[in-house]
């Protein structure tokens, strides 16, 4: 399903179309003005824009790069009531993908439509086939390389992205390597533990203030917001977030701004956001403890994350990984492991996952001291008695 905005000034236009685009399982916005139409596309960031030439506040022709230049970079596809070569010859020019000529036919429509939406859909494919930049991430098994897939397809588009999992799958590493990857690249990467905000203080930390807004205000202060503009906002443990933060952050989300506390005007922040969550929304969303409209809002792309237990012989690569890191941070030879050792790894469940196997390894690195030889005997002991009691 693809994302489909039209711009036109005649409504029984705007609406026909749309009714045709929805009939081809595809969604669809209208609007009647360019200032209309822009906000539209800062909301619904369409895959493709049907754009009259003629507008009330402006020229369509003239608006085609500047909202090519518009994160997801939609192709656009004029429309015209004034069907001389002339119009057809400026629409190409404009780097419009396409014209049609009022009165509209289904054909007419459908077939651009259709053509312009398979190339974008292929040029998306070949950009997840790209080699990654995913430094942290250790794996190549099939439930990795799925998740990987959709980091490519992800970090291609504009659309907010999920990431679901258990506490330690590296559900942040996933996120940075989105935007990693992105072409949000080169600003910043702002991280907000949501559940780490404290209540007094959500505000504040992610709006900002102005000096002396409040007691101990001595200087203004930028918000997290501000800092993410351009980049991306990574917001950790999102379903952690108070209700009434929650419809605040949506309406950030929606209107790409907001006041800091104390100001009397709006700032502009315009960031990609990524979340992450190790709890069921879904389920917080029926109970009323999560905002179904911001879980909707914060989905457009869903990953979830595979527990280690899934990741098969990913924990060899894991362990082999950290090992070698363990022993360039040590400046000795890498340690090797005897078979022992890696069927008790293999014989734990990892409720922790990779963050308790890193932190089990670094124990073992450290009991080990000087052997050459990592043995079972130098795992933490419960880790070696659930091992042993699933063996049995």
């Amino acid at each position: 399903m693809a994302k489909v905005l039209v711009i036109d000034d005649d409504k029984m236009i705007c609406d026909t179309l749309q009714t045709l685009i929805n009939f081809q399982g595809h969604e669809t916005a209208g609007a009647l003005t360019l200032k209309e139409g822009r906000e539209r596309l800062n909301e619904m960031a369409p895959d493709l824009i049907f754009l009259d030439i003629n507008l009330p506040d402006g020229s369509g022709l003239e608006a085609v790069a500047e909202m090519r230049r518009t994160p997801p970079h939609p192709e656009v596809i004029i429309i015209t009531g004034e069907g001389g070569p002339d119009n057809a010859a400026l629409a190409m020019k404009s780097d419009a993908w396409d014209y049609v000529r009022k009165p509209l036919s289904m054909q007419a429509v459908l077939l651009p439509l259709t053509r312009a939406l398979q190339y974008r859909e292929e040029k998306a494919s070949r950009a997840s086939l790209q080699v990654l930049r995913r430094p942290e991430i250790i794996g190549n098994g099939p439930e990795i390389l799925s998740c990987l897939d959709l980091v490519a397809k992800a970090a291609g588009t504009e659309a907010s992205v999920l990431i679901s999992g258990e506490t330690g799958t590296g559900k942040e590493l996933f996120a940075r390597a989105i935007h990693a990857n992105s072409d949000r690249a080169e600003k910043n990467f702002v991280v907000v533990d949501c559940a780490a905000l404290p209540a007094t203080l959500v505000e504040s930390i992610l709006f900002g203030h102005e000096k002396g807004t409040f007691t101990g205000a001595d200087l203004a202060r930028e918000g997290l917001f501000l800092q993410a503009h351009q980049g991306t906002l990574f917001l950790d443990e999102i379903g952690e977030l108070p209700l009434e933060s929650q419809a605040r952050l949506l309406r950030v989300l929606q209107e790409q701004r907001f006041r800091p506390i104390g100001s009397t005007s709006e700032v502009e922040s315009r960031f990609r956001v990524v979340a992450a969550t190790n709890r069921n929304l879904d389920e917080m969303a029926e109970a009323g403890t999560f905002r179904r409209d911001l879980l909707f809002r914060l989905r457009g792309f869903a990953i979830e994350l595979p527990p280690l237990r899934r990741r098969g012989d990913d924990l060899i690569e894991l362990t082999m990984s950290q090992l070698a890191k363990l022993s360039r941070h040590y400046r000795i030879p890498t340690k090797g492991v005897c078979p022992g050792f890696m069927e008790t790894l293999r014989g734990y469940d990892w409720p922790g996952n990779v963050r308790e196997l890193f932190n089990a390894l670094g124990s073992a690195f450290a009991q080990a001291k000087d052997d050459p030889t990592l043995f079972s005997m130098h795992l933490p002991a419960d880790i070696r008695a659930s091992a042993k009691s699933r063996q049995v």
